[in-house]
């Protein structure tokens, strides 16, 4: 039986406010060809469908309608898909009676039973084909007891304690149905969560999962019996201690500007005849990003040569220089012009460096209020006093936008500011 192992498609997710669905339509119709290709005949997702437990309408579709292809195409027989911490359980479980007759199986959240964990993939026949050990995204509440008085270091203890205890006992849930089936068929796991020496990147979006937490879960909590582990969670495709049937297939798309650079993949696990072989499988760009850094001329050189071969590469730019540009964002939209490359974020580490070092001695950031640190800023880029008012303006009505619907902005914010 062959397998491919995909997670964290996070569909939903924008990047500095620019939509991404043209990216994850693509995605999925690659994959769904993919699967057609390769003849694949389970689909395992482990975790983080969504970006956000609230999904729009529109990533809804994309889930909904890559499903129904997949399923219509009557190759890939069988879908599995777990929750990731993204995820709203009770969203990802509500259609699971329905998407149960495409042979989509849905485990949102973790089972009062290890029994309704474990997934028993069967022919048109009823004969059993693979046995998949479906453990969801454990929340806190799943795994240990609260109370009172635990220190830091026993809720982190409580917690691993409690992850390694439900993998086993799902997996040998997983076993006892293979035993009593008197099958020799590969018994898969997954998973959503952080193993200890996982590798991540700058930017990726990856959450910490468990507040306490001493340390991630190690190799050691999932069972020596399982022919493949399929895990989601960690953005970067990668081995659970150097070991090939333990992996992370990565997300699929580059989450943020950290990830420009990294290949994605998906990972097909083929078993045939007692052999089991595992490759990973490329996934290609559908939008390119780029990360651009230094002084405004080495920045706007390197767009000039961007642009010279056509490129649409979202940019995110630091500026890193020693002068302080009066108007960076304005000589970099000029710089872009008559191109189809976007600046989604400019970072401009010298306006944060002078704002820093106007703090009086005893103060911190912390005690400034969000109107003291726009003053600063205003006067760390020697901004005319003619366009001031404008720009407070424009900073109230954002920082009103962003309260609306908190409490009253606190003391140290006043809507009456010492500005002029």
């Amino acid at each position: 039986m062959k397998f491919l192992h995909t997670s964290d498609w996070h569909l939903g997710r924008t990047l500095y406010g620019r939509n991404r669905y043209d990216e994850f339509s693509a995605f999925l119709d690659w994959l769904a060809s993919l699967i057609e290709r390769e003849r694949v005949e389970g689909l395992l997702v482990a975790g983080d469908i969504f970006d956000s437990s609230v999904p729009s309408s529109r990533a809804q579709e994309l889930y909904y309608g890559f499903l129904h292809k997949v399923a219509s195409s009557k190759l890939c027989r069988h879908v599995v898909i777990t929750s990731g911490n993204h995820d709203s359980p009770s969203f990802l479980n509500a259609p699971k009676a329905l998407l149960r007759a495409l042979d989509v199986h849905v485990v949102g959240s973790a089972s009062d039973e290890p029994t309704g964990e474990v997934v028993a993939l069967r022919d048109s026949r009823g004969v059993l084909e693979a046995v998949v050990c479906a453990v969801p995204y454990l929340r806190d509440r799943d795994i240990r007891t609260v109370e009172a008085g635990e220190s830091v270091e026993e809720k982190g203890r409580k917690l691993l304690e409690g992850i390694e205890r439900h993998y086993r006992e799902v997996c040998q849930a997983g076993e006892a149905l293979r035993q009593n089936e008197g099958r020799a068929v590969p018994m898969v796991a997954m998973g959503h969560l952080f193993t200890a020496g996982g590798t991540t990147v700058d930017g990726d979006g990856v959450r910490e999962l468990y507040v306490g937490s001493l340390a991630h879960v190690s190799r050691s909590i999932f069972p020596a019996g399982l022919d493949y582990l399929a895990l989601g969670h960690l953005h970067v495709p990668q081995k659970v201690g150097g070991e090939e049937h333990l992996r992370y297939s990565g997300s699929p798309l580059p989450m943020g500007f950290g990830e420009a650079s990294q290949q994605k993949e998906v990972v097909l696990v083929n078993f045939q005849e007692g052999e089991r072989c595992i490759t990973g499988v490329a996934v290609p760009l559908f939008q390119s990003l780029e990360r651009i850094s230094g002084t405004v001329e080495a920045i706007t050189s390197r767009i000039f040569c961007l642009k010279a071969g056509g490129s649409s590469a979202w940019l995110e730019i630091e500026y890193t220089g020693a002068e302080l540009p009066g108007n960076l964002r304005g000589l970099l939209e000029d710089a872009i012009k008559g191109s189809l490359l976007e600046i989604r974020r400019i970072k401009n580490n010298r306006l944060a460096t002078l704002v820093l070092q106007q703090l009086r001695e005893h103060e911190s950031l912390d005690e400034l209020g969000a109107f003291d640190v726009f003053e600063r800023c205003l006067n760390a880029g020697k901004v005319p006093d003619a366009q001031r008012p404008a720009l407070v303006q424009a900073y109230r009505e954002i920082v009103l936008s962003l309260h609306e619907d908190d409490e009253p902005l606190c003391a140290t914010t006043p809507l009456q500011s010492p500005l002029p």
